[in-house]
């Protein structure tokens, strides 16, 4: 246990410790330890099935990626993701953990250690990659019954916010009570938190991150996650991170901002000493045209993840890019050469932030290293381009499997845990009968 940890649990008085990892879907596992258990322990055990588990809890076979024995593996803490847990009732921490084999090799099916796997290639080439995510999710009312539609809330006018409010500050201000302790909680959980805006949807909200290490941001989008959500709890409505949770409004996404630096000299490697764009620059975003369609089932992961991906509505259904285009999958902002970076619009906000960072990169790093090439930018509407991505978890499953550059990237074991972790939560969804069909086809067909 590195003495910073045992001085910060001193200083904050941290009576428990949440120890945690993130599994495939993105969801907070791990142990709640008494400080002294902690401060005896220098690990934490758990089964590295763990990591396979569905959204609803299921498991596929895991034999062919952990052994038919579900061992343990050990997860050791990173000292620096300890953080005070602003809302809890008691003092207590969280600390993030690495997942490790016994020999002290990381578990390739942990997404942390995706990650790090593909900062590792860039740092082979002397690069370093800079991310700033944008993160939509919801304010919705209260609702037990998950067969009942979600409905926007009720602010402190006493008022349900009805129609759609893009960009309004009274909107905002509505549930300025909830919107205070959020950003209280995210200053002491040490979250970096920038810009708040209102989106377009009836009770969407909007949070930007100030730009940074990919490997931090998604420790932060990971816990941010958590922090909306208990957040709301307190004040009694709930914050969804779906990527379309309401059939009449638009979906929620995950936006990535991304560029390169030279990790000697910091220079941003998608500009010219001119200022003018780099070869390296055009090479990125031909490696998002190019693999973004077979990484998509890291961006849109679940069945939910499609209903976003339509026509008109504020979301993405290509590939192409643009200047300053937001109909396009890869939008390039206005910027000086110093911050030049390439958007890619296509992630939802229900993603696994390591994995969704992981893929991404992953799609820029190859098209530079392979020297691709892309196509002309688009300067029209590229609403009605509707070709390049799959349509439904089950046909992203397949591109990425078929995709060996990309299981080369993440790590091929990995991949193929997580395609067939997806399968079995498509599995699972495609047993359900739905409200519609009984409506529409019950006593009709």
């Amino acid at each position: 246990m590195s003495d910073g940890m045992r001085e910060f649990l001193r200083e904050h008085g941290i009576h428990e410790v949440e120890c945690v990892i993130t599994d495939m879907t993105g969801i907070a596992r791990g142990k709640i330890l008494p400080k002294d258990l902690f401060l005896g322990a220098d690990h934490m055990r758990l089964p590295k099935s763990v990591l396979l588990n569905t959204v609803n809890g299921e498991q596929p076979n895991n034999t062919p990626y952990v052994g038919d024995t579900d061992p343990d593996m050990v997860c050791m803490p990173d000292p620096d993701t300890i953080r005070v847990v602003p809302w809890a009732a008691e003092s207590v921490a969280l600390v993030i953990h690495d997942c490790q084999n016994f020999d002290g090799s990381p578990v390739s099916l942990a997404p942390r250690n995706v990650l790090r796997r593909v900062l590792a290639c860039y740092a082979e080439h002397g690069w370093k990659p800079v991310v700033a995510p944008e993160m939509e999710f919801y304010l919705v009312a209260r609702n037990a019954n998950p067969h009942e539609p979600l409905t926007p809330p009720t602010g402190r006018s006493g008022m349900t916010e009805l129609t759609r409010q893009s960009y309004s500050i009274d909107a905002v201000n509505d549930f300025d009570p909830f919107f205070l302790e959020l950003s209280a909680f995210c200053k002491e959980h040490e979250l970096g938190v920038e810009t708040l805006i209102h989106e377009a949807g009836a009770g969407q909200m909007e949070i930007n991150f100030a730009h940074g290490d990919p490997l931090e941001l998604a420790d932060r989008v990971f816990l941010f996650k958590r922090a909306v959500r208990e957040t709301a709890l307190r004040h009694g409505i709930f914050a969804t991170f779906m990527a379309k949770p309401m059939e009449t409004e638009p979906g929620s996404a995950m936006h990535v901002h991304q560029s390169v630096v030279d990790a000697t000299t910091g220079r941003n490697i998608f500009s010219n000493p001119d200022g003018s764009e780099s070869e390296l620059f055009f090479r990125y975003i031909a490696g998002l045209e190019k693999y973004v369609p077979s990484a998509l089932v890291m961006f849109a992961p679940h069945v939910n993840s499609y209903r976003r991906l339509s026509r008109f509505q504020s979301a993405p259904m290509n590939v192409h890019w643009g200047y300053d285009n937001r109909t396009c999958g890869i939008r390039i902002p206005n910027s000086n050469p110093e911050n030049r970076r390439v958007e890619n619009r296509v992630p939802g906000v229900d993603v696994n932030p390591y994995l969704a960072m992981a893929a991404t990169l992953s799609c820029g790093y190859l098209g530079m290293v392979e020297g691709l090439r892309p196509s002309a930018p688009t300067a029209d509407s590229a609403e009605h381009v509707h070709d390049h991505l799959p349509r439904n978890l089950e046909d992203a499953i397949l591109r990425m499997r078929k995709c060996p550059q990309l299981a080369d990237m993440l790590g091929e074991l990995f991949v193929q845990a997580f395609c067939e972790v997806k399968e079995l939560e498509f599995a699972t969804f495609s047993r359900v009968i739905s409200s519609w069909e009984r409506e529409h086809l019950m006593l009709l067909v």
